[in-house]
C-alpha cells in the first residue's frame, strides 16, 4: 500500500475550490430554504487533520472482524489520472457525515457515540422473501472482498480507498425482487440519542436517505462496504454498512445503513428533497455538467492538493455509461 506523508497543520482554503461568491451564494440558499445554519461553509473545504490533542482517528480495535478478504484486480482504483491509494490516517480524519457534524475534520472525535452492536439491516418492499438480516448473518452469507475505487466528492475533492464488502446484487437477490421493483430506496440510521448532528440540525429531513434505479443497485461496481483498508468500517465511515458506488458523487453514497426496500417509483432522496436544483437524483460524476455554483471539470486530490481532470464518470465510464444514454442525451 502507497503511504502518503501529510504535511503538519496543511489545509485549502475553501475559496480556492468554489469561488467565494459561490460560498456566500450557499448561506443565501440556506437562507432563502430556511434549514438554519447547515454548515455551508464545510462545503468545497479540502483540509484535514491526523490527530487532535495526540488523538489519533484510527481506532485501536474495530467492533466487528471478517475474514481476510482477497483484493478483486477488476477493481484497481479507476482509469487516469491514476494516484496512490491514499493513507488511511488521511482518510479516517476527514469525512462528511452531518449526522455527527459538519465539519469534515470533526467527525472522527465526535463518531465514538455511535453503537453498532446490535446491528441489523431490513430488506423489504415490492419482493418475495423480505428479510430483516442480522449483521453477523451478512457477513457470513455474502462474498467478500477488496476493491479499490476512486472516491469523488461532490465539493470536487477525491481520495483512492480499498474497500471490503459485497455486491449489493448478492443481497438483493436472497429477497427476490418482483416485477413491480424498479427502484431501490436506502435509508441510514438516524437516531438522535447516538448522532448530534441529528439533534442539533433539525432542519434537516433525517434519516439520511438515498435511492437507486434496480439496474444500478444491480450493477457489479454497486458495492456494499463493511471494512476498509483491510478492517472493519470505523464509524467515521459509516460503520458498520454502507454504500459504495464510485461513479457516482459522495452524496449518494450514505452510511451507517439500516435499512433497503424495493420500490415502483423513483424515491426521494435526502440532498434533492433539501436543494433539488444542486443535487440531482443520479449525483453521476460528470465534468462536462457544473454544479450550480462552480465546476466539477477537476478535483482535488487529498492530501496533497494537487488539481486533476476528472474523469468521465469518475473512470468508470465503460463499465456503466451505457446506463445513461438516453438520460444525458443531447446534454
Amino acid at each position: 500500500m502507497a503511504n502518503i506523508l501529510l504535511p503538519p497543520s496543511w489545509r485549502i482554503p475553501e475559496s480556492e475550490v468554489a469561488p467565494e461568491s459561490a460560498w456566500l451564494n450557499r448561506r443565501e440558499l440556506v437562507k432563502a430554504l430556511g434549514l438554519g445554519a447547515i454548515g455551508a461553509a464545510t462545503l468545497g473545504a479540502t483540509g484535514c487533520a491526523t490527530a487532535i490533542g495526540g488523538k489519533s482517528p484510527l481506532p485501536k480495535s474495530y467492533d466487528w472482524t471478517f475474514p481476510p478478504a482477497q483484493r478483486n484486480p477488476r477493481y484497481p482504483g479507476g482509469q487516469p489520472p491514476a494516484v496512490e491509494i491514499t493513507a488511511e490516517e488521511v482518510a479516517a480524519s476527514y469525512n462528511n457525515f452531518y449526522e455527527f457534524t459538519t465539519a469534515k475534520d470533526k467527525v472522527w472525535t465526535l463518531s465514538d457515540s455511535l453503537r453498532v452492536k446490535p446491528w441489523t439491516v431490513e430488506v423489504s418492499g415490492e419482493c418475495e422473501k423480505p428479510t430483516t438480516f442480522n449483521f453477523e448473518d451478512l457477513l457470513k452469507l455474502m462474498p467478500l472482498e477488496e476493491r479499490v475505487y476512486r472516491f469523488r466528492c461532490v465539493e470536487a475533492w477525491s481520495m483512492v480507498v480499498p474497500w471490503t464488502g459485497f455486491p449489493l446484487k448478492a443481497l438483493l437477490d436472497r429477497v427476490v425482487p418482483n416485477s413491480k421493483a424498479k427502484y431501490v430506496r436506502l435509508v441510514s440510521l438516524g437516531d438522535s440519542t447516538m448522532m448530534p448532528g441529528v439533534l442539533t440540525q433539525p432542519w434537516y429531513p433525517w434519516p439520511y436517505h438515498e435511492g437507486l434505479t434496480l439496474e444500478e443497485a444491480n450493477h457489479e461496481l454497486t458495492l456494499m462496504a463493511v471494512g476498509i483498508y483491510g478492517h472493519a468500517l470505523p464509524n467515521q465511515h459509516g460503520a458498520p454498512i454502507r454504500l459504495v458506488t464510485p461513479w457516482k458523487y459522495g452524496y449518494k453514497q450514505l452510511k451507517s445503513i439500516v435499512k433497503i426496500e424495493l420500490v415502483a417509483k423513483e424515491p426521494k432522496t435526502f440532498w434533492n428533497t433539501v436543494a433539488g436544483d444542486e443535487y440531482d437524483f443520479w449525483g453521476n460524476v460528470r465534468p462536462d455538467i457544473p454544479h450550480k455554483r462552480w465546476s466539477q471539470a477537476t478535483d482535488r486530490v487529498i492530501p496533497t492538493g494537487e488539481r486533476v481532470k476528472t474523469p468521465m464518470y469518475n473512470g468508470y465510464a465503460e463499465q456503466i455509461g451505457d446506463m445513461y444514454k438516453k438520460i444525458y442525451a443531447g446534454k
